[in-house]
């Protein structure tokens, strides 16, 4: 059952993209909202929105990939809006190129963002939930958590990373017998700004691998998930499900798949401005508010069946035995009239 009372919930990345929506998502029901990123403009914008549906928020200018800067938000979090309930990792930092076009300055920082910002995000929450025993921890992941994809190599790694490291804390607090938990939510290819801004080394501009899904649908599985921590992953989107039934099923056949169409996939026809400034090392949205779609509208889809199907499985489970209990006993009854 989703909380009846107001909760307070920090959502890293909150600036664009994923977390600006997850962050619109809790506030449109009333839930304290603490937004934490590197770009002003961003956050500010966003800060508004969620005054403007009458929820109590804030903004905390931070770079995840700095523990002390971490957890003294969590602090100011805390006095300002009270105990912190919910805690959302979204922020994400990437580069796109082959693997040996990246330097390790680079390859260093994507994983510090990626990887080492929930890091230290799940634990300045931890710290704050267990004396209290109760609170829950969503790591925002990918189908990329499972499956590596080619020119994205360090985000790859840190998706990776992020996919043991949280089995691994979710099975330390099981062993607790807290009721503090912490949970994922698988991603697909989402619309946001981050393919106008991710430092990329590739010929052509890039972009999501089809197919694409808006933001909101995947704010509402979040949330979800913040609701129902019990469950140890979510998955969003039917291309996450396959990707992953795939990679589990024949890996090899679908590491020759991805080399043959990995690279066109990931780049539009459009080449790549030489000279474009990106997000790696300083925010982009300092000065500008980006939002959270990116400039594929026209092409993303705005729910997920699946999902919504994921989120439902137990109601639509019943109401499937009740059909075929129906089904089974008019046949019973045909059968002995005949």
């Amino acid at each position: 059952m989703a909380p009846t009372e107001p909760r307070t919930v920090v959502v890293t990345g909150a600036s664009a993209g994923v977390g600006r929506a997850v962050a619109r998502a809790f506030a449109a029901r009333g839930d304290r909202v603490a937004l934490l990123a590197r770009g002003r403009a961003g956050l500010d914008a966003a800060v508004e929105e969620a005054r403007d549906m009458g929820a109590r928020a804030m903004a905390v200018t931070v770079d995840v990939a700095d523990p002390d800067a971490v957890e003294r938000a969590a602090e100011s979090v805390e006095r300002a809006l009270g105990p912190i309930d919910v805690w959302v990792n979204a922020a994400l930092a990437s580069v796109f190129a082959p693997f040996t076009e990246i330097t390790p300055a680079d390859f260093r920082r994507v994983t510090e963002v990626t990887y080492l910002g929930y890091v230290y995000g799940t634990r300045s929450a931890l710290r704050r939930m267990l004396p209290r025993d109760r609170g829950c921890v969503v790591q925002v992941g990918s189908a990329i958590a499972y499956r590596g994809i080619p020119l994205q190599s360090a985000y790859s790694g840190a998706k990776h990373a992020l996919q043991g490291w949280n089995e691994a804390v979710r099975c330390e607090l099981l062993h607790q017998g807290t009721a503090v938990r912490t949970t994922m939510v698988q991603l697909p290819a989402v619309n946001t700004p981050q393919f106008d801004w991710v430092r990329s080394r590739l010929p052509r501009a890039a972009r999501p691998v089809a197919p694409v899904y808006q933001p909101e649908p995947i704010a509402r599985a979040i949330v979800y998930a913040a609701d129902h921590p019990g469950r140890r992953e979510y998955r969003v989107g039917a291309s996450t499900v396959l990707t992953l039934l795939a990679n589990g099923l024949a890996p090899g056949l679908l590491d020759r798949y991805l080399a043959r169409t990995g690279y066109d996939g990931q780049q539009t026809d459009a080449p790549r401005p030489p000279d474009r400034p990106d997000n790696l090392w300083a925010p982009l949205d300092e000065h500008r508010d980006h939002g959270a779609h990116g400039r594929f509208d026209d092409e993303a889809k705005p729910r997920s069946l699946q999902s919504w199907a994921d989120r439902h499985r137990a109601p639509l489970a019943a109401a499937g035995a009740t059909a075929a209990a129906l089904l089974a006993a008019g046949a019973l009854g045909r059968g002995r009239r005949g």
